[in-house]
């Protein structure tokens, strides 16, 4: 599909785990193709728990005439293990992937021939040249395990002097942190595009417990207001989209290279903000 004819925006998936998952994922993929997406990226479990699951979901989605970036982590790999997979991923016509340190999995104790992002992205490059698409991950809120703030730039900015094409970020809903996160790299010289992640709010409770684990900020503001709709869910949706609308007016406006939704496997929300944009920007 040629660039023009796509929309600024992209979704992530999961491997889903059972056949009614599987099933209900088609019918997601499906609703989200008619937005025209520039890709769709699959994540990777812990130590690479749904390497097989991620693998088929890209190839589905290559097969149905999308183009679709695999989430690959190199916690507990070895080079040999890394050049198979970029083997496997060439044989199967995968242009674009999404590089990742990952999370050590429960009871592992190595990191395996690779300790950091960068040096993922700087194997690939050695053993593929410019083959594939390599996009990497960043936290304008601070990676929750960074020593420092400014450790957490310097991290990124390793990952994209090692040959990183272009970036994505944590979400958030604070505008600032993330033009304020792109002026400071763009400092060093990180100078590739960095596309906002986007979490729908659909559940108070999901998304508090997403937003504790991997430290995005949810402000005050919109925390409370949540709070006080209690099990009203009709009423956290429809707040929850005049929020994430506002937020993605904000982005586009100030000309982002594009928007990367998280969908937890579900289109209505995703689908509903990206109508709205195409009607206001």
């Amino acid at each position: 599909m040629s660039k023009a004819t796509t929309s600024p925006f992209s979704f992530e998936f999961f491997p889903p785990k059972t056949p009614e998952g599987a099933q209900k994922l088609e019918q997601v993929r499906r609703d989200l193709y008619e937005l025209k997406p520039q890709f769709f990226s699959v994540t990777y479990g812990a130590g690479g728990s749904t390497q097989d699951g991620t693998l088929q979901q890209v190839q589905a989605i290559l097969a149905e005439g999308h183009d679709a970036a695999p989430h690959f982590s190199c916690i507990g790999a070895t080079r040999e293990s890394v050049r198979a997979q970029l083997s496997q991923f060439k044989a199967a016509g995968i242009r674009r992937m999404v590089a990742l340190r990952g999370d050590l999995p429960s009871g592992h104790g190595t990191f395996g021939e690779f300790r950091y992002a960068s040096e993922l992205v700087e194997f690939i490059r050695t053993e593929t040249g410019d083959h594939f698409h390599i996009e990497v991950g960043c936290y304008p809120e601070v990676h929750p395990q960074a020593k420092s703030p400014e450790a957490d730039v310097q991290a990124y900015v390793a990952k994209v002097k090692a040959g990183a094409s272009s970036a994505i970020t944590q979400y958030f809903y604070n505008t600032d942190a993330y033009f304020r996160f792109v002026d400071e790299a763009y400092k060093y010289g990180a100078d590739i595009p960095v596309v906002p992640g986007i979490m729908p709010i659909i559940s108070s409770t999901q998304l508090m417990r997403f937003s504790d684990a991997c430290g995005a900020e949810i402000p005050r503001w919109i925390r409370l207001r949540l709070q006080s709709y209690g099990d009203d869910s009709a009423s956290i949706k429809a707040f929850g989209l005049e929020v994430v609308n506002d937020l993605c007016d904000q982005l586009l406006t100030a000309g982002v290279p594009g928007l990367h939704f998280y969908t937890m496997n579900q289109s209505t929300a995703a689908k509903q903000i990206c109508h709205h944009l195409a009607h206001t920007v």
